[in-house]
């Protein structure tokens, strides 16, 4: 078994332990280092660690506090660079010893982005975050950087003293920097087990409110008080997926909000998860943002993915404990609503990607692929319709959350691949395998496009969305006047985001009269609900309005969550006459994105990143 996204040992040696000693300089943008990694021999004459780097200067290797021979092997596109050591002495299988690696992160590191004090709510302090997953944790610190390998970890991060940090742990105390009293010293341990892709980190002018028994949020002041009371559920739902899905075991579930240009929506970061600032819509209606990351304390976080490969474990799991959380929150008519519209999700995934293209399978090859670019929502949709077709199979929600619990027990504290899912479900329901048997699993896990089973869900508060969309699709120029905004008054804004959504799915676009006619009547331009708007300036480009192009250009810049900023940029470039506007506007934004979106916007706009030092 190995890991195609990784250069380390680990059938040869485990890290089973991680002490970090951090030093964060914002006048240089580097992190200097400190790692111990307490390491476990698998096998007899052990001599040779291999560890995962990317960008780091590494000025020193000890073990066992003697001085290591090393060499950094050559860089690859986006593995980094395998960081060989020589162990002054052999050992034997079950032996553990610690090595020491002093390092220092590059200022272009993939793990970090590091804001100036213009770029956050505050505008007086400067921010640092980390995204380590995929594979970005190796720019960070040296490790075996594979989601099959589970360590625990503590941490002494070192800051300027007007400055808080945070971490994917547990708040172990502070003290005054002893080599400098300008700076505060934060300590933070993480007692359970996990990947290296879960390690994370904040710095900045943070404040935090309780939120429940176990919760606080963390923001910069300027959100703390709107994020509180947009994340007051957070215990129900925290209750309710303990229900489902067995003990909390991580401690302390807090949620902190992050400045605008985090890509994605939200990082499921043990004991502290991430969120952007989109999902604070004011009315609750984003929470399904939280629901999923909660979810990830059980798959993902507990029990994890061996490779990328096997991503859907992670997310296909997730999806479907965060929407079982809807149906106990909401009502199965809305779990329903949810998953039609993952589905539309989906399909425009498959869209995106091409229906033959080898990353829509749920279980792609990654040789030689990066995990960013093989990115998108099938491991999620994709992931939810084969569990959702499962569940009809052997007997609806209440039977297959059972197994969902049992494998989650089962598989706790470890990593796995699809075929050990695949035995436990045939395990479990020993009683049903003849059902089991006749499911098309290669259709499902090795084909590309969309799954060979489209699953029946219960339309009721998707027909209105439809019925709507049907009559503006239907309507000619003379009949606009037909609509009016009682139309929507009585959809939710899930609703309103699922009507969008229709629309965007058609053949052709809308014609520009009835967008135009959309915006008076339903003023769609004044929603500051994400999902919402996002959705329909999309549609508005797509239609070739040119009055929104401006509008789309700069919800794609004042926030990066790749979701919103990699489809609004499309949509403008892929508008003829404004394809150079969306190339230049990307080109002054791009130095303040984060250095993944960055990467992956420049490959959707062609743009060519060899010249210019970008990564």
């Amino acid at each position: 078994m190995s890991d195609p996204c990784s250069f380390s040992s680990f059938s040869t040696c485990l890290t089973k332990h991680l002490n970090l000693q951090l030093h964060v300089d914002f006048d240089r943008h580097v992190i200097r280092g400190k790692v111990q990694l307490t390491v476990e021999a698998l096998e007899d004459r052990f001599s040779v660690l291999t560890l995962d780097s990317r960008d780091l200067n590494i000025s020193s290797v000890s073990v066992n506090q003697q001085l290591a021979c090393f060499t950094l092997g050559p860089k690859h596109s986006f593995k980094g660079t395998p960081l060989v050591i020589t162990l002054p002495f052999d050992l034997s299988r079950g032996q553990q010893v610690i090595v020491e690696v002093t390092y220092e992160t590059s200022p272009s590191a993939s793990a970090l982005q590091w804001l100036t004090p213009e770029q956050t709510a505050g505008k007086k302090q400067p921010y640092l975050f980390s995204q380590c997953q995929a594979h970005h944790c190796r720019s960070m610190v040296p490790c075996q950087d594979t989601p099959s390998i589970k360590h625990t970890y503590y941490a002494q991060v070192s800051v300027p003293k007007q400055l808080v940090a945070v971490m994917s742990a547990v708040r172990d105390g502070q003290e005054v920097d002893p080599q400098d009293g300008g700076r505060i010293v934060y300590r933070f341990r993480q007692p359970v087990a996990m990947p290296s892709y879960l390690i994370a980190i904040v710095v900045g002018a943070l404040e935090s409110r309780e939120i429940g028994p176990r919760s606080r949020v963390w923001s910069e002041k300027e959100f703390v008080d709107k994020a509180a009371s947009e994340f007051s559920e957070t215990e129900t739902m925290l209750k309710t997926a303990e229900d489902l899905a067995g003990p909390y075991v991580w401690g302390q579930y807090d949620v902190l909000v992050l400045p605008p240009s985090f890509p994605y929506g939200g990082m499921e970061n043990p004991c502290l998860t991430f969120a952007t600032p989109t999902v604070l819509a004011g009315d609750k209606s984003l929470s399904g943002v939280i629901a999923h990351e909660i979810s990830h304390s059980w798959t993902g976080n507990l029990v994890t993915n061996r490779t990328w490969e096997h991503f859907w474990l992670n997310e296909g799991h997730t999806v479907y404990l965060e929407r079982m959380i809807n149906r106990r929150l909401e009502g199965e008519q809305f779990r329903q609503f949810k998953a039609i519209g993952g589905w539309k999700d989906l399909q425009d995934s498959v869209n995106t990607f091409g229906a033959n293209n080898p990353l829509t399978n749920l279980v792609p090859s990654l040789q030689e692929v990066d995990p960013d670019d093989a990115f998108s929502c099938v491991p999620y949709e994709k992931g939810f319709a084969l569990l959702y077709h499962l569940e009809e199979l052997m007997g609806g929600p209440e039977v297959f959350m059972g197994f969902v619990k049992s494998y989650i027990q089962r598989f706790a504290y470890s990593s796995v691949t699809t075929d050990d899912w695949k035995n436990y479900l045939f395990t479990y329901f020993k009683d049903k395998v003849d059902i089991l048997n006749k499911v098309d699993w290669n259709g499902w896990m090795f084909t590309p496009g969309m799954p060979p089973v489209k699953p029946q869900y219960d339309t009721t508060l998707a027909d209105a969305c439809i019925a709507l969309t049907q009559r503006w699709i239907k309507a000619k120029d003379q009949d606009l006047n037909v609509f009016s905004q009682s139309d929507v008054k009585t959809l939710s804004s899930h609703q309103l985001i699922e009507f969008l959504s229709l629309l965007l799915l058609q053949e052709k676009p809308l014609p520009l009269s009835h967008v135009k006619k959309m915006q008076d009547v339903y003023d769609l331009n004044a929603s500051t609900n994400s999902e919402i708007r996002f959705r329909w300036l999309r549609l508005c480009v797509r239609s070739q309005w040119e009055e929104a192009v401006p509008l789309a250009l700069k919800m794609a810049t004042e926030q990066g969550r790749m979701k919103f900023t990699r489809p609004l940029f499309r949509e403008v470039f892929n508008f003829g006459k404004y394809r150079e506007e969306a190339v230049r506007v990307f080109m002054a934004h791009r130095a303040a994105m984060h250095p993944v979106t960055s990467g992956l916007v420049a490959k959707d706009l062609k743009v060519d990143t060899s010249s210019t030092g970008d990564r």
